[in-house]
């Protein structure tokens, strides 16, 4: 059986949203391939969107960006964590090489942790990078263009591929970019079945909130109520809000949840933005200063979707009634077609195919 050991960025759930697609069209296309995946992100989220089975095993294969919350970026701590990350790059190359030949891995595909494209290829193990982002740009943005950002460029540069999603960076730096359609998991709307489940009449709105996999939250309790406008929030928040539901209470995942309620409010990311606008829902998103990914993400919804964006003090406050009527109000957008992960999983089993499978 081919082995594919996937590696997957625990700095927020995007990465996770990006691959889970990739990995159920690759079990169909090579029935027989074992999966083993490598992340830091919660076990039974991984098992919630990758539908086939696989060997887990806890490991960082990056070091992302540290967080103070969903849009506050930790640039000195994260300098930092770089730092020690790299102290001792080569020894740790060597032992990633030697972990993935212990594994007896035929290829390595990443999002997007580039320890694990650079154990790969010194040891000579098929390896390939998919994502909207690096963190070899990340970096160099907050950190800096030192030795650190040229050690990171080397692993991406280097692999089979860069595999760039849509959208995202221009990652002009890369000669190995192969670009790929929008990715996205796409919910059956069963807005009837939840309308009963909550007693809600013709009128009223239901709107998912969501920051993502980076722990934060919104302060929803403090939020005036809106005629008519129900909150969708996640159980960890502990929101006391008399429109507030939770959303883990109700009977279906959060993809059906999304394609049956009547917005999504967000920040900008890959995964709440694509999988809104293949959807077809619109989306209210707040300001995301600084992170190099935003602008091109912004830019793709407002082509591909409809959305308004508001303040960060605005969404704190609650101050957002104008903006979702505004949303409402707009022609709705024809769902772009979630090509990509079709085209990096005939990708992968061709490259498997050229290593003997």
């Amino acid at each position: 059986m081919p082995h594919l050991v996937v590696s997957i960025s625990g700095h927020g759930f995007g990465h996770v949203a990006q691959t889970a697609p990739i990995l159920n069209l690759l079990h169909e296309r090579v029935p027989k391939l074992r999966l083993t995946v490598r992340s830091t992100v919660p076990l039974a989220h991984l098992r919630s969107l990758i539908r086939i089975p696989f060997d887990h095993l806890t490991s960082e294969g990056d070091i992302g960006m540290l967080m103070s919350s969903a849009l506050d970026v930790r640039a000195e701590d994260s300098r930092a964590a770089y730092r020690a990350f790299h102290a001792d790059w080569d020894p740790r190359i060597a032992d990633e090489a030697r972990l993935l030949h212990d594994l007896g891995a035929d290829m390595v595909f990443s999002n997007v942790g580039y320890l694990p494209l650079a154990g790969a290829q010194r040891a000579g193990i098929a390896n390939a990078a998919l994502c909207s982002l690096n963190w070899f740009d990340i970096y160099r943005h907050y950190c800096g263009d030192d030795a650190i950002a040229a050690q990171m460029l080397s692993c991406y540069a280097n692999a089979d591929a860069f595999l760039r999603t849509t959208p995202g960076m221009a990652m002009s730096n890369l000669p190995n970019l192969v670009p790929v359609a929008p990715i996205a998991a796409v919910g059956t709307n069963r807005r009837d079945e939840l309308s009963r489940h909550l007693k809600l009449s013709q009128e009223e709105k239901l709107v998912l909130v969501s920051m993502g996999g980076i722990a934060s939250r919104l302060p929803v309790e403090r939020w005036p109520r809106i005629d008519g406008v129900r909150w969708l929030v996640q159980e960890s928040w502990q929101v006391v809000h008399p429109d507030a539901v939770v959303l883990e209470s109700l009977p279906m995942n959060f993809i059906d949840l999304l394609a049956s309620c009547d917005a999504l409010l967000c920040k900008p990311g890959y995964g709440s933005f694509v999988e809104a606008a293949c959807s077809g829902k619109p989306v209210l998103f707040v300001t995301r200063e600084g992170w190099p990914e935003a602008p091109p993400l912004t830019e793709w919804l407002g082509q591909h979707g409809v959305c308004r964006e508001v303040t960060r003090i605005r969404m704190e406050n609650g101050d957002i009634a104008g903006a979702l009527l505004d949303l409402w109000s707009a022609p709705a957008a024809v769902p772009p077609k979630p090509d990509g992960a079709a085209q990096a999983a005939d990708w992968i089993s061709r490259r498997l195919s050229l290593s003997g499978y």
